[in-house]
């Protein structure tokens, strides 16, 4: 579920893999990764994450809406 929101989010604002790992101090195949369900983010990244796109954390991991 997380990799999927992640997905969505960059989709959204027409991101690709590359640019959302530089934007957030990762690389591409740990984007991929995210978003395949390989492995989820750790909390250090979910912040990361949750303020690229300005949005909670809670919202990424599915507990509230995006």
């Amino acid at each position: 579920m997380v990799g999927e929101r992640i997905k969505s989010l960059r989709t959204e604002k027409n991101l690709s893999q590359e640019s959302l790992a530089q934007g957030i101090r990762s690389n591409q195949k740990q984007i991929s990764k995210w978003e395949r369900g390989q492995i989820e983010p750790n909390i250090d990244a979910l912040t990361r994450l949750a303020d690229y796109f300005e949005v909670s954390v809670d919202s990424l991991i599915g507990r509230t809406e995006c």
